[in-house]
Formats: C-alpha cells, sequence, structure tokens
C-alpha cells in the first residue's frame, strides 16, 4: 500500500513512523516549507502520548531534550494557589510527562523517518495542491514547488492530512469552511533563559480572568550560566479585535505592560525580561467535523480537530491520532474501510475535547475561582470554589483527553506487530 502524508510537523512524522512500526514502508511525507528546521517554542507531552512514542523506540531520545514536570498549579494573579497536582510519575503514571521544545521533537522524528524509512521518505518544498481519484483505486495527487526534485503529480493507495490548521486536504473536503474561528484573545510565545523556579520541574497557569500566563521549563539542568530555556505565553481576552487579527504582523513584536505576577520564586517579569523573541498570534480553533474520513483520504492531528491551547492537549493528540490510524490501517485490508473506522473512533472523542477547549479546558478553575472571589483577596480566592468541584473539573478533563491514569496504565491498545516488532508492553519510566 502506497501511503502519502501531507505535512512534515509532529502529526506527519509521527505517523510515517506508526505506519513504519505497523509494516507498512511505502510511505511519504510531503511537506510545503522549504525545509524542515527546528521551529516553534515548547510542547507538553503527556503520559498517553509518552506511552506511545515509548512504543515507537522513541522514548530514550525524546527524554534526552526534555524535562519531565512533576507539578502543575493553577493560581490567581497574586500567585496564591486555587488548585495543584502531581503530575507524571508522581502521580502514580507509569510514564512522565514531558515538556520539550517542539523543533527538537520535531527533528529527533524527522531523523528517525529517515532511518526507518529511507532517505527520500520527507520531501520538503512540497505542497499539496489538489487530489482526486485516478484510473482504478489509486488517487491523484498534485504538487507544487519551487526547486523540490518530487514530481507534480503522485499516485497513492491513501492520503492523510497532517497539514496543520490551514491544511490545504481540510479545505478540498470542505470548501464552505473558511478561515478559523477566533476568540478574539491574543497570545504572545516565546521562550527565555532564566533561574529554574519552583525546584526545576514544574508548570504555571496564572490568570486573574483576563491576562493568563502559563509558564514551564525545557531543560531539566542549568547550564553553566545558571539558567535554563523556559517557555512561556501569555494571553489576553479583552485584546482589541485588530490585534487579535494581526498574527502575520506581529511577529517579533515586544509585549506591552502585563501584570507583574509571582509564585515562590517564579517571577513572571523576569521570565518575560529574558525573552529570545516574542511571537503574537490570535487565539484560534477549528469547528468540530462530522466526518474526517472520505474514501482514501483522511484527516490528522491539528487537520482535523484544531483546538484551543488548553490542557496541554495538541501535541498529545496527534500522536494518538497517528497510532490509532496505524492500526487501523493494518487491522484491515481495505483502505476505505480503514480510515472509516479510525473516524469512528478518534473523531467523537476530539470533537468533545474542541468543545471542551473553547470553554478553556482544566483552566476553568481560574475563572471560577476569580468570579466567585469576586477580585478580592488571595483568601477568599483560595476559599471560592470547593476543593471537590475544582477535583472534579481536572479529572473530567483528564478523562475527555483518554490522559487519566487508569487509561494511560493500561498496555497501550494501538500496538501492531509490525516493521520493528514492538509491542509496546507496559512499562515504568523513571525520570
Amino acid at each position: 500500500m502506497n501511503i502519502m502524508i501531507a505535512g512534515g510537523g509532529i502529526g506527519g512524522l509521527t505517523t510515517a513512523l506508526c505506519l513504519h512500526a505497523a509494516g507498512f514502508t511505502a510511505v511519504r511525507v510531503a511537506e510545503a516549507a522549504p525545509a524542515i528546521r527546528p521551529m516553534g517554542a515548547g510542547v507538553n507531552l503527556l503520559p498517553n502520548a509518552v506511552r506511545e512514542l515509548h512504543a515507537l523506540g522513541l522514548y530514550d531520545s525524546v527524554a534526552a531534550v526534555s524535562v519531565p514536570i512533576e507539578r502543575l498549579g493553577y493560581l490567581t494573579g497574586l500567585g496564591e494557589d486555587i488548585w495543584t497536582e502531581p503530575r507524571g510519575l508522581p502521580a502514580g503514571y507509569d510514564w512522565p510527562q514531558l515538556a520539550v521544545h517542539r523543533g527538537a521533537l520535531q527533528m529527533i522524528l524527522a531523523q528517525a523517518v529517515r532511518d526507518r524509512l529511507g532517505a527520500d521518505a520527507v520531501t520538503a518544498d512540497a505542497r499539496l495542491c489538489s487530489f482526486g481519484e485516478a484510473e482504478g483505486p489509486e488517487l491523484r495527487i498534485g504538487f507544487s514547488h519551487r526547486e523540490s526534485a518530487l514530481p507534480t503529480e503522485l499516485r497513492a493507495d491513501v492520503l492523510i492530512g497532517c497539514d496543520g490548521i490551514h491544511s490545504t486536504v481540510r479545505g478540498l473536503l470542505y470548501p464552505q469552511e473558511g478561515p478559523p474561528s477566533s476568540s478574539g484573545a491574543v497570545v504572545w510565545r516565546g521562550v527565555s533563559r532564566c533561574r529554574p523556579f519552583l525546584g526545576g520541574r514544574s508548570m504555571v497557569v496564572m490568570g486573574d480572568g483576563d491576562w493568563k500566563a502559563v509558564v514551564y521549563p525545557l531543560a531539566d539542568r542549568p547550564d553553566d550560566d545558571g539558567t535554563v530555556p523556559v517557555n512561556w505565553a501569555v494571553s489576553r481576552e479583552s485584546a482589541a479585535s485588530g490585534e487579535a487579527r494581526s498574527a502575520d504582523a506581529a511577529a517579533g513584536r515586544q509585549l506591552g505592560p502585563v501584570p507583574d505576577w509571582h509564585c515562590g520564586d517564579l517571577a513572571l517579569a523576569e521570565v518575560l525580561a529574558g525573552q529570545e523573541r516574542v511571537r503574537q498570534f490570535p487565539m484560534i480553533d477549528r469547528d468540530p467535523l462530522p466526518r474526517w474520513s472520505f474514501g482514501r483520504v483522511t484527516l490528522l492531528g491539528d487537520a482535523a480537530h484544531a483546538m484551543a491551547p488548553m490542557g496541554s492537549n495538541a501535541t498529545t493528540q496527534c500522536i494518538v491520532d497517528a497510532r490509532t490510524l496505524a492500526h487501523a490501517l493494518a487491522a484491515d485490508p481495505d483502505p476505505v474501510r480503514a480510515l472509516a473506522a479510525y473516524d469512528r473512533r478518534r473523531r467523537p472523542a476530539m470533537n468533545r475535547l474542541q468543545v471542551l477547549n473553547r470553554a478553556k479546558g482544566p483552566e476553568v478553575v481560574i475563572d471560577m475561582a476569580h468570579g466567585r472571589a469576586a477580585g478580592g483577596t488571595t483568601c477568599r480566592a483560595r476559599r471560592a470554589v470547593p476543593a471537590a468541584d475544582l477535583a472534579r473539573v481536572t479529572a473530567s478533563y483528564a478523562r475527555a483527553a483518554g490522559s487519566d491514569r487508569a487509561s494511560v496504565n493500561r498496555p497501550s491498545p494501538y500496538t501492531v506487530d509490525g516493521g520493528l516488532g514492538l509491542r509496546g508492553s507496559r512499562r515504568a519510566v523513571h525520570g
């Protein structure tokens, strides 16, 4: 079976590796960018994604450039705890939660694809522009490029759209859909160098109902200067509409005044002062779809279910998508039936997660505490919402995302005897 993957990001590269592990060798990845380079900022890999990366034989490589996140705190703008919980191994999971630079993860995946599927398995400068039925059961897939040696038309038995929130494949399947939806909020993101905080393995989400800041480290050990790279994202709900639309023009723009928040030895001002580059984005997502798979064509990752950045789920879910899709194709020789089975298994849960993320996912606990405390003292904020209610919100979200401990600590349901002979057995990993 010849399989074409449109998109060489985390989702596309992981899909290629999952297909190889399931026994498929005629797999090709076409990336629209001129080259695959380590772009982006930090991402979190929840334990359910780490379990699947281990099954692919990638755990050691990814862990070497990651930091295990062992504590997550939701706090008021005054630095007082709303809800704090252990994460990964300290929370009783068999797998850690890993924070990693997206570019470092992408480079590991790209090299693994080339090592396992061949040097020509990934082609850059190949932008998909069309697809349709050829003679017989194959698809005819058209590409545009500037200098790539890839032909302008290829044939494949299956096309997988892993081409992101602005997916061309999705646009061809849903030509009337239009651009992504914007919440009106603006997000500023960057990677800074600063001293480790809160023990070095903590993720903090701080907010006051308008501003929100997410901060976590990207390295476990400081360099000689005593600093580590720290990923941060600051968002504002009440951004002007013009600001929210200026995603491209605002690259590199500096933040304006933001709240001077503190949490223990973490000072937000110190984190932002060490920024290397600031990028500004509108907070956008996509509406849930009634269908991902159309015959021999399907969608995966952000192309299928781009969601608001809540709960550290986007990268995790595209990895689980990839494992599910490869399992479905290995289980049924008819690719049309296999893609339909993948759609049935993943789409309902991801549609629900998209809706939950629009409602702020687990981070809604910040709004709950802020609203009930009515902007009062820290004591009032801490007491505003019963702990049982907060626990219910976070536990319900984890179950919806498939990242609850009971689900993750089972053996992977997506293992298939294939090219690597990996079974994805249950094994605790110690950081």
